[in-house]
């Protein structure tokens, strides 16, 4: 399954939310992909991936249509998230509303500094590092988020899959190597921000390109 199409569901899931909240019943594919700004063609193709959707002439129903998305994403249950990293990055993290809308729920921060252990980030309290094993098994965590400096990024990507981990979302500058059963996911912002930094640095010589 290509990996733009997960991302893509998730796109035509918060539109097809929106509608919902907004009162629309149904939807052609055609609204639907200039809502979300991609090509209907591309829409129906994610969409046939996992079935028949919709009726032809009439569209989509945009609650069931969301339904089957969400089951899809298995977003129809809530998942169990820990966060390593009690600092900014992390207590922010942990005290940000949408996560829990979403259905993931932060059940554990760690953190290596034991003057942050026994503290509280948001509603968690702070474990040790020490605890990652025992915690992640009583817990039932299912997903990992390292928002660490770029140093210890590495050893705690380690601990997790000791752990026994399936998947972590890396925020750390650090290009991390996992089991291949372990899914890995990396949000780098300083390189989000450097590709905007070469956009308005080159976006003369961008258009100068496209109009010849």
């Amino acid at each position: 399954m290509p990996a733009a199409t997960i991302s893509r569901l998730s796109i035509y899931s918060r539109c097809l939310a929106q509608l919902e909240i907004s009162g629309i019943d149904t939807i052609s594919s055609h609204e639907l992909a200039d809502r979300t700004g991609i090509n209907p063609a591309q829409m129906r193709k994610d969409l046939s991936y996992f079935g028949q959707f919709g009726k032809r002439g009439v569209g989509y129903k945009t609650s069931e249509l969301n339904k089957n998305i969400l089951k899809i994403l298995g977003l129809d249950h809530e998942w169990k998230v820990a966060i390593v990293g009690a600092g900014n990055l992390g207590s922010a993290l942990s005290g940000y509303r949408g996560l829990k809308e979403h259905r993931f729920i932060v059940s554990a921060v760690f953190d290596s500094d034991k003057s942050k252990t026994g503290r509280y980030c948001g509603t968690v309290r702070v474990s040790s590092m020490d605890e990652v094993k025992d915690v992640v098994a009583r817990e039932g965590i299912e997903i990992a988020i390292i928002a660490v400096p770029a140093e210890a990024a590495h050893w705690v990507a380690n601990q997790l899959v000791a752990a026994g981990l399936k998947a972590i979302l890396n925020f750390a500058p650090a290009t991390l190597i996992v089991p291949e059963d372990v899914k890995l996911r990396n949000v780098d912002l300083s390189i989000e921000l450097e590709n905007l930094s070469y956009f308005l640095t080159n976006k003369d010589r961008e258009a100068t390109v496209e109009n010849a």
